[in-house]
C-alpha cells in the first residue's frame, strides 16, 4: 500500500510531573485553555488511536481498495499472483480448496523452468520420495521421468517386478490402469504405479515409436534399496554392478571389494548399466577408488560458469584392471563415474552409448512438508565436456543380443493353435533363444509352436496343454531373462579386456 494512516501526535510542551498537592498545570494548545488532567489526556490519545486504526481496517477491508492492497510480498512481482488469487476467491462459482491452488501455484512456476529434472512434489508425493530412498519401498521398481510431455522409463531397478516383466529403459508408459498419464509429472504418475505389495498394476506401453502400445499386468512386490551386487567370473576377474548411488553405496562396495579381494581378485568390471545415477557425494568417493589422488573427477558449472573442479581423494586405492559397462540406462552419476574413470584413469568403457544427463539437482523441503527438486549446476568431465543429451560413447560398442528386444508377452492372452499375431511371433522367438523349435517364425500357432511349448511346460513342471498363458508365459519370459543374463556379450567382452591387461 502507497498510503498509511499513521497516528503520532507531536508533544511541543515540556513534559509535565504530576506532584501531590500541587496545582495542575494547563495545556496551551493552539493558544486555546483547556483543563484536563494528564492521566485524561494520555487517556484520550489512546482511544483516539484505536478508533483511527479501526477506521483504516475497515475502509482498507470492505472499501474500494481490497484487502490485496494490505499485503507488502517480499518480491513485487508476486503482486499478479495476489490478484489472480484474490479474483478467484471472490467470484469463482464454487467453494476453493485452497492448497490445491497454492500447490498448483508452485506446481506451475517449476514447470515453466521448461526442465524435466525439476519437480515438485506434493506433501503425499515427498512422502512417497523420501520412503523410496529408505531401505525398501513396495512397488514395480522403476526408474522414470518425465520428458516432452511423456512418462520415460530410465532403466528398471535390478530384480525388480518391472524387470522381471520386461520394462525397458526409454519405454513410455502411456496408461496406468486405464488412465492416461500424458502430461502428468513424475512424480503424479509415480503415485498412480506405486503400490502395496501383491496388488497388481496395468501399465500400456509404447516402445520404440511403434503405433501399438504393449500391455502389460506386474504385481507390486518389496523393492530393496540394494545397490552393490558382486559376483566372482572365471579367470579371478570381479563382477560388482552397481545399481543407484545412494548414501550406503560406497560402504557396500567396499565390503564387495573386500570379499572379492579375499577371494584373490586379479581384475574388475564395474557395471552400471541400467543405473539411474544418484547422490553426488557419493559417486565421488567410488571414483576416488579408481582415480589418482588429486586428478580430476568431474567439474560444476554454475548459471555464471564459475566451475568447481572436484579431485580424487587420497586413502584406498583399487590396484587391478577395471573395465567398465555402460548403456542407454547409465543416466547422472553412472556418466559421472563413466566419464572420471574414462578421462582420469584411462580405463576402457565398453557396451552402449549412455543416457545423456549433465545437470545436477537439489532437493529442498517446505515447511508443510513438500519438496521442490531443481537443477542447480551443470557438470562436465574432467576434461571439460558436456555429455548432456549427447551421452558418452564407449571405447568398445557392444550390442545387446536381438532377442533382448523382444516385446512383452501379454499372460492374461491366450495363444494357441490357429491364432496369428505379432504377440505369436514374439513368442515363437522367445522359444527358439531358449532352445526350442517352434517351427517357422511367422507369427502362426502352427503344430510345431504347439509341440514346442509342451516341450517347454514339460521341463519347466506346467500343465502341459500347448497353450501359452498365465504361468507358461511368465515362466517363458523368465526363461529368457535368465538367457540375456548368462549369454551377456557385453560382460564376455569387458572381462576379455580385462584379461587382456592382468
Amino acid at each position: 500500500m502507497d498510503d498509511k494512516t499513521k497516528v503520532d501526535p507531536e508533544q511541543n510542551n515540556e513534559p509535565q510531573k504530576e506532584q501531590q498537592g500541587e496545582p495542575v498545570q494547563e495545556i496551551k494548545p493552539a493558544g486555546k485553555y483547556i483543563r484536563m488532567k494528564p492521566f485524561a489526556f494520555i487517556m484520550m490519545i489512546i482511544v483516539l488511536i484505536l478508533a483511527t486504526s479501526g477506521i483504516t481496517i475497515f475502509a482498507l477491508t470492505f472499501g474500494e481498495e481490497k484487502v490485496v492492497e494490505v499485503r507488502t510480498p517480499t518480491h513485487n512481482e508476486f503482486q499478479k499472483l495476489f490478484n489472480a488469487y484474490d479474483e478467484i476467491s471472490k467470484g469463482y462459482y464454487k467453494d476453493i480448496d485452497t492448497d490445491a491452488l497454492v500447490n498448483g501455484a508452485v506446481d506451475g512456476m517449476i514447470s515453466a523452468l521448461g526442465d524435466p529434472y525439476s519437480d515438485y512434489m506434493n506433501k503425499k508425493e515427498a512422502s512417497q520420495f523420501n520412503e523410496s530412498i529408505s531401505s525398501s519401498f513396495q512397488g514395480i521398481g522403476a526408474e522414470i521421468q518425465e520428458k516432452d510431455g511423456h512418462i520415460v522409463v530410465v532403466s528398471p531397478i535390478k530384480n525388480s517386478p518391472a524387470e522381471k516383466a520386461g520394462i525397458k529403459t526409454n519405454d513410455i508408459i502411456k496408461k496406468v490402469d486405464g488412465k492416461s498419464i500424458d502430461g502428468m509429472t513424475a512424480s503424479e504418475a509415480v503415485l498412480l504405479i506405486r503400490g502395496k505389495k501383491g496388488t497388481s498394476v496395468a501399465l500400456d506401453i509404447q516402445r520404440g515409436g511403434a503405433s501399438k502400445l504393449i500391455s502389460m499386468k506386474i504385481t507390486r512386490d518389496d523393492i530393496p534399496v540394494e545397490t552393490v551386487y558382486a559376483t566372482m567370473e572365471k579367470d579371478k576377474i570381479a563382477h560388482i554392478q552397481i545399481t543407484s548411488f545412494s548414501e550406503n553405496t560406497y560402504n557396500e562396495l567396499l565390503s564387495a571389494l573386500d570379499k572379492m579381494e579375499g577371494k584373490g581378485m586379479k581384475g574388475l568390471v564395474i557395471d552400471v548399466r541400467q543405473n539411474p545415477g544418484g547422490l553426488v557425494n557419493s559417486v565421488e568417493d567410488i571414483a576416488s577408488l579408481f582415480v589418482k589422488t588429486g586428478e580430476p573427477i568431474v567439474q560444476f558449472e554454475d548459471r555464471n560458469g564459475k566451475k568447481e573442479v572436484i579431485s580424487a581423494k587420497d586413502g584406498r586405492k583399487v590396484k587391478v584392471p577395471v573395465t567398465v559397462l555402460i548403456d542407454g540406462g547409465s543416466a547422472s552419476a553412472s556418466e559421472i563415474l563413466a566419464g572420471a574413470l574414462s578421462e582420469s584413469a584411462n580405463v576402457k568403457l565398453v557396451g552402449e552409448k549412455s543416457f545423456g544427463k549433465g545437470t545436477m539437482q537439489t532437493a529442498e523441503n517446505l515447511p508443510d512438508g513438500s519438496n521442490i527438486k531443481f537443477t542447480i549446476a551443470k557438470w562436465l568431465t574432467p576434461d571439460g565436456n558436456w555429455i548432456h543429451e549427447k551421452g558418452i560413447q564407449p571405447d568398445y560398442k557392444v550390442n545387446y543380443p536381438s532377442y533382448a528386444s523382444l516385446p512383452y508377452l501379454n499372460p492374461d492372452k491366450t495363444l494357441k493353435e490357429g491364432s496369428l499375431s505379432d504377440q505369436v511371433k514374439a513368442a515363437e522367438k522367445m522359444l527358439k533363444a531358449v532352445g526350442y523349435n517352434p517351427g517357422k517364425l511367422d507369427g502362426l500357432y502352427d503344430a510345431s509352436t504347439v509341440l514346442a511349448v509342451e516341450q517347454f511346460q514339460k521341463d519347466h513342471k506346467l500343465n502341459v496343454n500347448g497353450v501359452l498363458k498365465g504361468d507358461t508365459t511368465y515362466a517363458l519370459m523368465e526363461e529368457l531373462r535368465l538367457k540375456i543374463k548368462k549369454d551377456d556379450p557385453q560382460l564376455k567382452k569387458a572381462m576379455e579386456i580385462v584379461k587382456s591387461e592382468m
